[in-house]
């Protein structure tokens, strides 16, 4: 058995060898892990550091558009010339495209002479169109009436420059081959317009190579995955309405409401949370199928605009959509089939209700227990809206730095020496073919290691506000506990600001060690997950048995022992409320009361963290419902505003939700949580029989009887 903690947390002995009630949630408190605390505001500094280059370096318009051949990112209204409605990338030299999908070529799309304009240009039937470089030089037109003119001042050009242009040099190049919107790029449509070609080859123009390969040198590019990767994330920067929306106020809002419910509906809540969540977790999965294009005909699609009838666009998003689709099946196949697990376990303990009156399912009794803490301390309900309020202050700063970031990199113009490319100079007036290549945005190794350190700053500061609210919540519902609940007059006054007073001067580097052990594991986890998918694609895996039980067991293995650390992290930051003990001493507290105690834990815990982790899918599955509703408005299907695929936006309002969900339900959580390990303690301490435990709590467990038929 452990050490009594009779002197930390019951009663306290006088120097006059009487006792007081009071304990370490006053006194005997120092500052503990404070060389965690250093290293957790060095963090903070180190990512505001971080931040700033990411400010400095980064434009977030280059996750959505393309460079032109000056190097300008289409639609930037600081670009000179202005381009903020110019936001297609069109290449205008329809035999560099070409030669950048041939086999036998090293010339890349990269370097191919684009141009950035306001539609995708199409063929006429009964002449030659053009589409001109931006007009300077001695061409004494504006770019508003170059807009206007479909980008064609070929009327304008002097001898030298046409016969520049009829060799595809440039400064107009001819428009053959009708094009497509796909992703704010025009892709090429492998059939060239007879009319515009017969035009071509009777004015004396250099032959233009026709081939299925022009269809599919853009397409190949536009869906490449570091292509598809940035449009996801562009996806984030232009949908923050929705994020704002369902992955914070709408949870807050939810989780509220679902705080008031246990609060006054303990009973009911399993029940109602229980068919909630099946409700939410078909309706997600039905959203997919009809984003998948499975059911109905609103499937995503890449064109913006109105598509070519006669031209079929597939991207890579929409297998992306149908993969989800169907591990939401799967998911959604397990969730019935546990809900129906679930439902028998309730029905049994509602059949033990009415046939002997008192709960005798511990879940329901400490519910009630922990229904009537909130109500007594009625500030629990509204504290987490202060480390909500933190958060979302953190989550704009870190996405918008995200994005700045993601989109980091110097724009340099491309080394082709070998593709024998000229361009005609407007300024100069003159051919030239030392820097006619296109541009594109160069990124060196630190970048990335910028973005992971960035990333993983985001999960522990997460961690670290989650943990900080539990310890308070924790240090909250132990005062009311060990001071007898509400018949005592030694409940201090709005106990959750002194609880946060404790934090802030004794505890905060506890805190931060914990959330750094956490996050510390779900890294590593992460990159291992990532070394096995990438064994698992190159095929090198264990040929014998024994290996392949290894390889497909790991991960499994380090899912639970995530699993662990965060359940030790929990009753720590317990302890450390009570005892202010340092996060190792208070973990190893935990872990022995916990191992004394392991059959009430153990029956108080399986079913009451079910339904709690049940309720925040329910929130988080809510925000991810309205998410879909939201993105399917006009907003985001229209050209400006068009998102590539829901599928990122309501995965990151389903993780908001599910972080909002945590920061609220931690108040039912912790209270449960607190109260058990409290009762365990004050019944060790008081050879079996607790002392402190509120009156309801104290009437079914200090029955010896009812205490042997509830652990066995």
């Amino acid at each position: 058995m452990s050490r009594p903690l009779g002197a930390v947390i019951g009663r306290y002995p006088s120097s006059d060898g009487s006792t007081q009630i009071d304990g370490i949630i006053k006194r005997n408190r120092k500052c503990r892990d404070l060389a965690f605390l250093v290293v957790f505001v060095a963090f903070w500094v180190a990512m505001i550091v971080n931040s700033s280059f990411g400010f400095n370096q980064g434009n977030p318009l280059r996750l959505t558009y393309g460079l032109d051949y000056k190097g300008n990112v289409c639609g930037d209204k600081h670009a000179h010339p202005n381009l903020r409605e110019l936001e297609l990338t069109y290449w205008v030299n329809p035999n560099q495209v070409y030669l950048s999908g041939s086999k036998n070529s090293q010339f890349k799309l990269a370097n191919a002479r684009s141009i950035c304009l306001l539609d995708c240009p199409r063929p006429t039937d009964d002449g030659l169109n053009w589409v001109c470089d931006y007009p300077e030089g001695d061409i004494r037109i504006s770019m508003d009436d170059w807009i206007d003119r479909n980008y064609d001042y070929y009327e304008f050009l002097t001898p030298e420059m046409r016969n520049s242009s009829l060799q595809l040099q440039g400064p107009c190049y001819p428009v053959i081959f009708p094009s497509v919107n796909v992703h704010w790029r025009c892709e090429f449509v492998a059939r060239a317009s007879n009319a515009s070609l017969r035009h071509w080859q009777v004015m004396g123009g250099l032959n233009i190579d026709e081939d299925i390969i022009i269809d599919k040198t853009i397409h190949k590019s536009v869906n490449a995955r570091s292509s598809v990767l940035k449009r996801y994330v562009a996806d984030i920067g232009k949908s923050w309405p929705v994020l704002i929306v369902c992955g914070g106020l709408l949870p807050l809002f939810l989780s509220v409401i679902w705080l008031l419910m246990i609060r006054h509906l303990v009973a009911a809540m399993p029940w109602v949370t229980v068919a909630l969540f099946n409700v939410l977790i078909v309706s997600v999965t039905m959203f997919y199928y009809l984003k998948a294009g499975w059911i109905g005909n609103d499937a995503i699609s890449p064109v913006i605009g109105p598509p070519d009838p006669y031209y079929h666009v597939f991207g890579r998003e929409l297998n992306h959509i149908r993969a989800v689709a169907i591990l939401m099946t799967l998911i959604m196949v397990v969730s019935v089939l546990t809900s129906i697990a679930i439902a028998r376990r309730i029905l049994m303990a509602t059949s033990v209700l009415k046939a002997s009156g008192p709960f005798l399912d511990i879940m329901f009794l400490l519910g009630c227990v922990a229904a009537k803490v909130i109500g007594e301390v009625q500030a629990l309900i509204i504290f987490p809206v202060i480390p909500y309020a933190m958060l979302a202050i953190f989550y704009m700063f870190w996405l918008s730095a995200a994005l700045h970031l993601f989109s980091s990199g110097q724009i340099v113009q491309n080394n082709c020496d070998n593709s024998n490319c000229c361009a005609f100079d407007l300024v100069s007036k003159r051919v030239n073919c030392d820097r006619c290549c296109g541009y594109g945005v160069r990124y060196t190794p630190h970048i990335a290691i910028a973005i992971f350190f960035h990333l993983f700053g985001c999960y522990w500061a997460t961690q670290f506000f989650i943990a900080s609210s539990a310890t308070v919540i924790a240090g909250s519902v132990a005062s009311y506990y060990w001071a007898r609940g509400d018949a005592s007059p030694e409940i201090p006054f709005l106990p959750v600001f002194g609880s946060m007073k404790r934090l802030a001067r004794y505890s905060l580097g506890s805190v931060a060690l914990g959330s750094l052990v956490v996050s510390f594991v779900e890294s590593i986890r992460f990159l291992l997950e990532s070394i096995r998918r990438k064994l698992k694609v190159t095929d090198i895996t264990p040929d014998g048995w024994i290996g392949k039980v290894l390889h497909h067991s790991s991960g499994f293995c380090l899912r639970c022992v995530e699993w662990t650390i965060k359940s030790i992290n929990r009753n720590a930051y317990i302890m450390i409320a009570i005892t202010g003990k340092s996060f190792c001493r208070a973990s190893g507290i935990a872990t022995e009361l916990i191992m004394n105690n392991i059959l009430r834990i153990g029956k108080v815990n399986v079913i009451g963290d079910i339904i709690l982790f049940l309720g925040k899918l329910c929130v988080s599955l809510s925000s991810a419902v309205f998410a879909f509703l939201m993105l399917d408005t006009h907003k985001y299907r229209s050209s400006h505003n068009k998102i590539s695929s829901p599928l990122f936006p309501v995965v990151v309002c389903w993780g908001l939700g599910y972080v909002v969900a945590t920061l609220f339900f931690a108040v039912v959580e912790m209270s449960i949580d607190t109260i058990i390990l409290s009762f365990c303690q004050d019944s060790e301490e008081h050879q079996g029989t607790a002392q402190y435990a509120p009156p309801l709590l104290m009437e079914t467990l200090n029955d010896q009887n009812e205490m042997q038929r509830l652990t066995q």
